[in-house]
């Protein structure tokens, strides 16, 4: 591992956004019904984990894998409650708001090293 640097947080964050994409895209195919909806999945998916394993190069795979899902759980989130209208209610917000402390403990922890 090449030590902490901003390009593994860029990587990272480009990661993330593949993979909000990717999830949005696997929605919109609706059950592999829709066909460029589920090629753009794949593709985009495809990115995420690449750009994913190059950030891996410079961030701990526990401190990386844990903001990429939580991060994208967090925004997937709030692409369904927008784009999909989707419900979402006071539990649910307990719930991500406690993914969201997780992230930015764990974070914060890994500066410790």
């Amino acid at each position: 591992m090449k030590g902490e640097s901003g390009l593994g947080w860029v990587l990272l964050i480009l990661a993330i956004l593949f993979e909000l994409s990717g999830t949005t895209s696997m929605k919109l195919s609706e059950g592999f019904t829709r066909f460029w909806p589920s090629i753009l999945m794949f593709i985009l998916y495809g990115c995420s984990f690449t750009l994913l394993n190059f950030a891996l190069t410079y961030i701990q795979v526990g401190v990386a894998y844990a903001i990429w899902s939580g991060v994208g759980i967090v925004l997937i989130t709030l692409v369904g409650l927008v784009l999909f209208k989707e419900s979402f209610n006071i539990t649910q917000l307990a719930w991500i708001l406690l993914i969201v402390v997780g992230v930015i403990g764990l974070k914060l922890s890994s500066k410790v090293h």
